[in-house]
């Protein structure tokens, strides 16, 4: 977002009551218990309850790969060895693709602890972080209406016309973001035209640290 000037915006906290802008050390963290009732918590009190800093990822139980509806999958990330792992890296690759299991476990990243499914495909691991089962909404929490009986021969249509554009793999141009390709061509026609373009001052970069998911992969497995 930019001002009518070419300024680039910048969010800000504000109090509601004086509407003056808050500096971080006017600011503090609450938990909302109740409606309008919250217990504070200081940033050394969150320290304290931080999970240990790791780079290892603690694998718990192996389970059936069909076992984890897709509703709790977040974000997916391929996983590399490190060092000397790369033995031990192919070893479980080759033993999660023939047995068909997903290794389900934890590892710690920006001071939280995320539950994680490592999936093989190919003989390479990849890492789904999971949502927690408080995470996701159920059918009644969004309010669907209550199961009514379908007609059969209604069904029977459906089907046939289900089973007429079926395929057996998602066609790969289905995955293509065509909105956003066409936002990106009318700016770059826009730029070669050297129309609307807004050169602004460089700030400072606000890159924050890049963290290797997977250094070491967890040699020890619980039992």
């Amino acid at each position: 977002m930019l001002s009518a000037e070419g300024v680039p915006l910048r969010r800000r906290y504000y109090s509601e009551s004086s509407g003056s802008d808050l500096d971080d050390d006017e600011m503090i963290r609450g938990y909302e218990v109740d409606k309008e009732k919250y217990v504070t918590i200081t940033d050394e009190e969150l320290e304290k309850l931080a999970p240990e800093k790791s780079r290892d990822i603690d694998l718990r139980r192996f389970v059936d790969q069909e076992s984890i509806p897709p509703i709790y999958f977040e974000r997916g990330y391929f996983l590399t060895p490190a060092g000397e792992t790369e033995k031990a890296y192919r070893l479980l690759a080759r033993t999660m693709d023939d047995s068909g299991r997903v290794g389900i476990g934890t590892f710690v990243m920006r001071a939280k602890e995320y539950l994680v499914a490592i999936f093989s495909e190919n003989e390479i691991l990849r890492l789904q972080t999971l949502r927690f089962p408080d995470e996701v909404r159920s059918a009644s929490d969004v309010g669907l209406p209550k199961k009514k009986k379908v007609d059969k021969s209604a069904v029977a249509r459906f089907e046939k016309l289900i089973t007429k554009h079926s395929q057996t793999k998602l066609p790969t141009t289905e995955l293509e973001d065509e909105e956003t390709a066409k936002v990106l061509k009318f700016v770059k026609s826009k730029q070669s035209r050297g129309k609307d373009v807004i050169e602004t001052e460089e700030g400072e970069s606000d890159q924050g640290n890049v963290v290797d998911i997977m250094e070491v992969l967890k040699r020890n497995l619980r039992h």
